[in-house]
């Protein structure tokens, strides 16, 4: 048994009352039960049944008019006060309601029965107060755990008791789990709640620990509702009750007792003060203030207070309505589709709230709904302008004490067949017209071999009246098949045949333009043409006068939605026109078919290397003379050293030219290139290699040219080699000029010349040249070097100059009588027409001569000897002086 403190319940609800929390557990309607007398008056003679759950089922629940009284206080009894469960790990067995025992001396006991005829061993239980605190290790004095099993009738009580004040959360679960519950010894009592309120809330946990209490949260609630000190009002001897409830139409009585009975009171509704009135009346016996309400109406459902000075006492008025009765049930009714449809009952009030039901499902008076609601007085009618046959249900009305319910039936008028389908057979592309006439004007569906078929841009399906039709304005070779006509709500059906004549037809959508197949050389081509015609055409394949049979690496294979034309390992030979013919008894049909075997190109032609620099070459090539039967994309090129055997790609990206310049080569070094053809398919084999090559560097330009001498009909230039020349070495240099004011330069030369000097000849007196010089090697021409001036082609006539030495620049000391012997250099230019001349032959050439001059010494020979030479200088013919 478990036994709970009388005064703790009660003062566990009226705390409930006073948060405003929700509570509809089956052990709070139970306490409720227990002190209802002294809580509530009026609600002692009230009838509790406790809530059961097994495995998370509700099975039952409180029942009796106090689920009504318990929402109507809107959820103002708190849920931590009791909660009552059973559960089971197994599969769940019949289990009797808990039932409770109780006195006014503080006792409870809680018992639950569990029917095990179907369980093959005892059931163990445990029992749990709030969420997690096991009972059994708390039996002792004040709590007491006990089973019984009845042989006879195979039942097992647990009852549970408790006398102490062990009021709060209690969640009792059996758990089909066998346990041996241990008796503990008796220790010494220690009241926990004393040590609890004098103890330093630091110190909560470590007494719950040592006690064994492990429901803090209850624990801590408790203490808070212990340590409340109660404050005495000093105008109220007694208060108001916290509710009251009273039926619509009856009378409340609301009784407040003053301690000081001159003491002025006020009554108040929601806030309004309320005056004496035929409804409202007010009474005064001795100490005790009364107010009466009469003739209770739902608007008198409200909060109420009366105030004496400063002090308020409050409370709240439930006002319940009063059952209303079905005083006249619904009747079975069958009917036929289409057909209007009443169901009515009778009630015990006017205009009362009724609610209609079909299978248990609320029934809406919404104007789109298909069922209208009509209330005249007590009668409740519900209309079904056109009954269906989803009308079948059972239609249920319900009030607030009472209920009844009918079952409709629905059924559908005979059909007659006033004509019916027929069978057709239309040629591809004709209209299908299916028609038929029936006795009832009712909706249906259309078949085709079974399938629904559904209205679409080709498929029209019309309904008029009693006639039904269906048309497809172009027949289809897929249209062929059985058709139906199924009427809604009938278990009929109008059938017929449509036979669709289809000429043998070839598809060959699915194929290139212009019926072109490619297929990579040395791969399989299987290539399948859906065909379609009725009967099954016959299908040939053929190319050029050949017949394609249905053996060998060529073949054919016939289905009997399509032909394969395989080739095994394709060749190149096997490009070309393929002709495939279908024919059977409504047609012929035949295409040709192009088959494109492709492979990778041909190799090109060995590259040619045309020119050739310090570390780079320019090399073209020739395309392959066969593509391989699919455009050339482009082309890689390699090199190699020509002693070497490892080739180099040069490329990674195609080269869409016929002309490539390799580079970073190293000078004098031999090399060959070749080429690869790329198409979509793959890379080609290698060209032949190049012929070697060696990347040689011309020469830089010659150096210093200048004029050395000019005549009227010639020009001598000279140079210097040029400053580079590289590992190709120099072979010569060519001399050009042009005239001045023509772009046109003359080679001077036609054979190079390996000499640094070199002199133009023919050229017109007078006439203004520009000069070039290029140095030649195995590379090519170097750049020009150009005289940076144009050149007259004159001769230059100069006066004659004395190179007198530096040792005749010194003073000579001679004796008297002693022959002087003096060599006197000079150097004259002279234009010379008289080949009798001593130079006739140096015709614009400088000429030196030595000037042996033998005088005695005396001043008249050496004035002559200067006269003479002052002569010269002057340019007089050398002749006159010497």
């Amino acid at each position: 048994m478990l036994l709970v403190d009388q005064e703790d319940l009660h003062d566990g609800l009226q705390s409930s009352l006073e948060t405003g929390q929700h509570l509809y557990s089956a052990a709070a309607a139970k306490a409720l039960r227990l002190i209802g007398a002294d809580l509530h008056g009026g609600w002692q003679g009230a009838t509790i049944t406790p809530t059961i759950i097994i495995l998370g089922h509700l099975l039952w629940t409180v029942s009796s008019p106090w689920p009504e009284y318990l929402l109507a206080i809107g959820g103002k009894l708190s849920e931590h006060i009791f909660g009552f469960y059973l559960t089971s790990e197994e599969s769940s067995p019949s289990t009797s309601r808990p039932s409770y025992e109780g006195s006014q001396s503080g006792n409870i006991t809680f018992i639950a029965k569990v029917e095990a005829k179907d369980l093959l061993r005892k059931p163990n239980v445990k029992w749990f107060k709030g969420k997690w605190m096991d009972l059994a290790s708390k039996a002792g004095k004040h709590l007491q755990l006990k089973e019984s099993f009845e042989r006879h009738t195979k039942v097992c009580g647990f009852p549970s008791g408790d006398g102490q004040d062990d009021a709060g959360e209690l969640d009792f679960s059996g758990l089909l789990k066998r346990r041996e519950i241990k008796q503990q010894e008796e220790e010494p009592e220690v009241d926990v709640w004393e040590l609890l309120k004098n103890a330093n809330p630091s110190e909560y946990e470590k007494i719950a620990f040592q006690y064994g209490i492990t429901d803090l949260r209850g624990m801590l609630k408790r203490l808070k509702r212990m340590r409340r000190e109660v404050k005495k009002s000093a105008a109220f001897s007694k208060g108001l009750d916290p509710a009251y409830q009273v039926d619509k139409g009856g009378k409340v009585r609301f009784m407040v007792e003053l301690a000081d009975p001159t003491v002025e009171l006020k009554w108040y509704k929601n806030g309004q003060e309320i005056r004496p009135s035929a409804k409202y009346i007010f009474e005064h016996k001795g100490n005790q203030r009364i107010l009466f309400i009469n003739n209770c109406t739902m608007t008198d459902d409200a909060r109420y207070y009366v105030t004496a000075g400063d002090e308020k006492c409050s409370t709240e008025l439930f006002v319940r309505d009063p059952p209303i009765l079905v005083t006249k049930g619904l009747e079975d009714t069958n009917t036929y589709v289409g057909e209007r449809v009443e169901l009515s009952c009778e009630v015990s009030e006017d205009d009362a709230n009724v609610k209609w039901f079909k299978n248990g499902v609320e029934l809406t008076n919404e104007p789109k709904s298909r069922y209208r609601i009509k209330v005249e007085g007590k009668k409740h009618t519900l209309i079904i302008e056109e009954a269906a046959k989803n009308d079948n249900a059972t239609y249920s009305v319900m009030t607030t004490g009472g209920q009844s319910e009918a079952k409709l039936s629905v059924d559908c008028k005979p059909l007659k067949i006033s004509l019916a389908l027929e069978d057709q057979t239309v040629r591809l592309g004709q209209e299908i017209h299916l028609k038929c006439e029936i006795s009832e004007n009712v909706e249906g569906k259309w078949y085709k071999n079974g399938q629904l078929i559904e209205a679409s841009d080709r498929v029209k399906l019309y309904h008029k009246g009693r006639i039904h039709r269906f048309i497809i304005a172009s027949a289809a070779v897929d249209d062929e098949g059985e058709y139906m006509f199924v009427p809604d709500a009938y278990n009929i059906n109008i059938p017929c045949k449509v036979h669709v004549v289809d000429p043998p037809k070839l598809h060959l959508d699915g194929l290139g333009e212009n019926n072109t197949v490619t297929v990579v050389a040395g791969t399989k081509l299987r290539l399948e043409i859906p065909i379609t015609g009725e009967p099954t055409p016959k299908v040939m394949w053929s190319k050029g006068d050949k017949w394609i049979t249905d053996s060998g690496r060529i073949r054919a294979e016939t289905y009997s939605d399509s032909s394969c034309l395989v080739i095994d390992t394709a060749e190149r030979e096997d490009s070309g026109p393929f002709r495939i013919t279908l024919k059977n008894e409504a047609g012929e049909d035949s295409a040709l078919i192009n088959i494109k075997v492709v492979d990778v190109p041909d190799p090109p032609q060995a590259p040619n290397v045309t020119e050739v620099g310090e570390d780079w070459c320019v090399m073209t090539w020739e395309p392959p003379a066969n593509d391989g039967g699919s455009p050339i994309l482009g082309y890689f090129i390699e090199r190699k050293k020509k002693q070497s055997s490892r080739w180099m790609r040069l490329n990674f990206e195609l080269c869409k030219e016929t002309t490539f310049e390799p580079k970073k080569m190293i000078e004098g070094v031999a090399y060959e290139v070749r080429v690869f053809a790329v198409n979509a398919i793959g890379t080609s084999k290698p060209s032949m290699p190049s012929k070697s090559f060696v990347p040689l560097a011309v020469t830089s330009p010659p150096t210093l040219l200048a004029v050395d001498s000019v005549t009227d009909t010639s020009v001598t230039m000279k140079w210097r080699p040029p400053d580079h020349i590289g590992a190709a070495g120099l072979d010569g240099y060519v001399v050009e000029y042009c005239f001045e004011g023509t772009d046109e330069w003359i080679v001077a030369n036609p054979e190079l010349t390996d000499k640094t000097k070199f002199t133009i000849n023919g050229l017109p007196t007078g006439s203004k040249i520009l000069v070039r010089v290029k140095a030649v090697n195995a590379a090519g021409e170097s750049e020009p070097r150009y005289h940076p001036q144009p050149i007259l082609v004159k001769e230059v006539i100069e006066p004659p100059k004395i190179r007198l030495p530096r040792h005749l620049k010194q003073t000579y000391t001679r004796r008297v009588g002693e022959t002087v012997n003096l060599v006197i250099p000079f150097q004259v230019r002279t234009k010379n027409t008289d080949r009798k001349t001593l130079n006739t032959h140096f015709s614009y050439a400088t000429a030196s001569y030595l000037l042996f001059l033998y005088v005695n010494l005396g001043v008249k020979e050496t004035k002559e000897m200067f006269s003479k030479i002052r002569h010269f200088k002057r340019g007089e013919s050398i002749g006159q002086h010497l």
